[in-house]
Parts: structure tokens; C-alpha cells; sequence
């Protein structure tokens, strides 16, 4: 029998919107940080970088377009669809990005995505990132499930969500779009109650 009564959202409308976004700490003296104008620069740079480019699918031509993809960040954090931050030092330069995409408060989830520019890469940042936003997501804001997708043929996207504590649960085949044609993604998934000890 179908119940009529109706599912409540498993986190209320307005729960992101009536705050500002946080700055969440990291280990080794690194924090997540709301992106500011001043970063345009980073995003240039990450555009620039082959490898995420190949992988995040990210075109920023100029530093007025990397403005604008900043602006629609903090919009999407008003609009409560998504929350991205800067990874950097405390007053420092951005190195990388960490965020929740198709952030859904009603359904419960969001997607982790995550680049780093070439410096900070091989330290287990992303791990520590991934990890932290986790927690916040879960835990704070109330998400019930997260997912981390990411190409077949990045296996060091794998082994990020491995260590951070993602299950993997499967493939999606021709999930995506790449510049060279259409790659299968490996589904990760986290839910809220899933061992605490990853995160």
C-alpha cells in the first residue's frame, strides 16, 4: 500500500542558505576556505594543468571567466545546489578545490568532486579533503548518502576514495563525456552510519 503521507526532506530548505559557508580545517596547517575574487588566478592555472583538465572536464579561458565561475560558486551556496572551497593555507593561495555538486537537501546527497594543482598533489590532501567535507556534509548539514564518481582509467581517483572511506559500489557505464570520447565512471558511495573511522 502506497502511504499518502508525504516523505519529509531529510534536510530543510534554507539549512545552507541561512548561514555562511564555514571554513573547515585540515590537518598539516591547511584549511577549506569560500573562494574569493582573488583566486581567479588558481582557477586559470587549473585550467591550464592537462591533468585536470582531462579529468574535471574544467575550461577557464581568462580571468574574468574564472570571476565568473567563482560568482556562480557562492550563488549555488545561496541556492543550496552546491558548496565549493579553496584547499590553502591559512591567508595563502588556493591549491586545490573541494566541493559538493547536485547538492539535493530534500533527497539527502551530493557528489564530492575534488582537483589539486600540481604542488599539492601526493601528499594525501585530497584524501584529507575528501574526508573533511564528508564530515561536514553528514554530519553537520545532515546529507544521508555521498557518491564520488570518477573515470575507470584514473586510478588515482580510486585510490582517494578508497582511503577516504567510499565505498565503491559499481560501474556506470559511458557515465561521461571526456575530451576523448566517453569513459565508464566508478560509483563510490558514503553513507551517514557507515564506519566513522574513515572520516
Amino acid at each position: 500500500m502506497i502511504s499518502s503521507t508525504p516523505v519529509p526532506p531529510v534536510v530543510p530548505a534554507g539549512r545552507m542558505a541561512q548561514d555562511g559557508q564555514p571554513v573547515l580545517d585540515l590537518p598539516n596547517g591547511l584549511e577549506l576556505r569560500p573562494w574569493s575574487r582573488e583566486d581567479a588566478d588558481v582557477l586559470v592555472a587549473a585550467g591550464r594543468d592537462p591533468a585536470i583538465r582531462q579529468w574535471n572536464l574544467l575550461v577557464v579561458e581568462s580571468e574574468r571567466d574564472a570571476r565568473e565561475r567563482i560568482e556562480r560558486m557562492h550563488g549555488r551556496w545561496r541556492a543550496e545546489t552546491g558548496a565549493i572551497w579553496a584547499i590553502a593555507r591559512p591567508g595563502g593561495e588556493a591549491t586545490g578545490l573541494i566541493g559538493l555538486n547536485g547538492v539535493d537537501l530534500a533527497g539527502g546527497s551530493a557528489e564530492i568532486i575534488y582537483w589539486l594543482l600540481p604542488a599539492a598533489r601526493g601528499g594525501g590532501v585530497a584524501v584529507e579533503a575528501v574526508r573533511r567535507v564528508g564530515r561536514w556534509a553528514l554530519e553537520d548539514l545532515g546529507l544521508h548518502r555521498l557518491r564520488l564518481c570518477h573515470s575507470v582509467a584514473n586510478p588515482a581517483s580510486c585510490r582517494v576514495a578508497l582511503k577516504a572511506g567510499y565505498a565503491f559500489e559499481g560501474v556506470m557505464r559511458g557515465a561521461l563525456l571526456h575530451a576523448d570520447g566517453w569513459h565508464d565512471q566508478h560509483l563510490h558511495a558514503r553513507i551517514r552510519g557507515d564506519a566513522q573511522n574513515a572520516l
